[in-house]
C-alpha cells in the first residue's frame, strides 16, 4: 500500500477523477459542440466573405465594362462631333464663296450699268450740245440771210390756212 503514500498517485487518481466528472457532464461533446457552433460560425463568415468578395468582383468588372461603354461613346461622340464641325466648316466655306461670287456679279452688274447709263449720259450731253450748237450755226446763218417778205408773208398766213 504503499501506493497510496505517494503523492503522483493522488495527483494520477485526482486527475482521472476530474477527468471523469467532466466526462459524466458532458464537458467534452459541450466542447466539441461550441468548437463545432465557432467553426460552424467562422465557416459561415468565410462564406459570407468569399460570397462578398464576388460581389465586388462582379460589382468592379461591370464598373468596369460601363466605364469602357462609357469612353466608347465618348470617343464615337467625340469622332461625331469632328465630323460635324468639319462638315460645318466646309458649308460654311462654300457659303461665304457663294456669298462672295454673288456679290461680285452684283457688283459687275452695277458697275456695267454705271458704265451704260454714263455712257448714255455722255450721248445725251454731245447730243444736246449738238442740238445748241446747231441753234446756234443756224441763228448765226439766218441772221446773215436777208429775210425774204413773201416768205414772211407765207408764215404769217399758215394758221388761217390749217384752220
Amino acid at each position: 500500500m504503499e501506493l497510496f503514500t505517494e503523492a503522483e498517485t493522488w495527483v494520477r487518481l485526482a486527475l482521472v477523477i476530474f477527468l471523469l466528472i467532466l466526462v459524466f457532464a458532458k464537458v467534452p461533446g459541450k466542447l466539441w459542440t461550441s468548437l463545432g457552433d465557432t467553426g460552424k460560425a467562422v465557416k459561415s463568415e468565410l462564406d459570407e466573405a468569399v460570397r462578398i468578395r464576388q460581389e465586388a468582383t462582379d460589382l468592379l468588372n461591370s464598373i468596369r465594362a460601363q466605364r469602357q461603354a462609357a469612353e466608347q461613346k465618348a470617343r464615337e461622340i467625340i469622332a461625331l462631333a469632328e465630323e460635324e464641325a468639319t462638315r460645318l466648316a466646309k458649308e460654311a466655306r462654300e457659303k461665304l464663296a457663294e456669298s462672295i461670287q454673288r456679290r461680285e456679279e452684283l457688283a459687275e452688274r452695277k458697275i456695267a450699268q454705271a458704265e451704260a447709263k454714263a455712257a448714255a449720259d455722255v450721248k445725251a450731253a454731245a447730243a444736246d450740245l449738238a442740238t445748241q450748237l446747231t441753234e446756234i450755226v443756224l441763228a448765226e446763218r439766218t441772221a446773215k440771210m436777208d429775210s425774204d417778205a413773201s416768205i414772211d408773208k407765207a408764215i404769217v398766213q399758215l394758221p388761217g390756212r390749217f384752220n
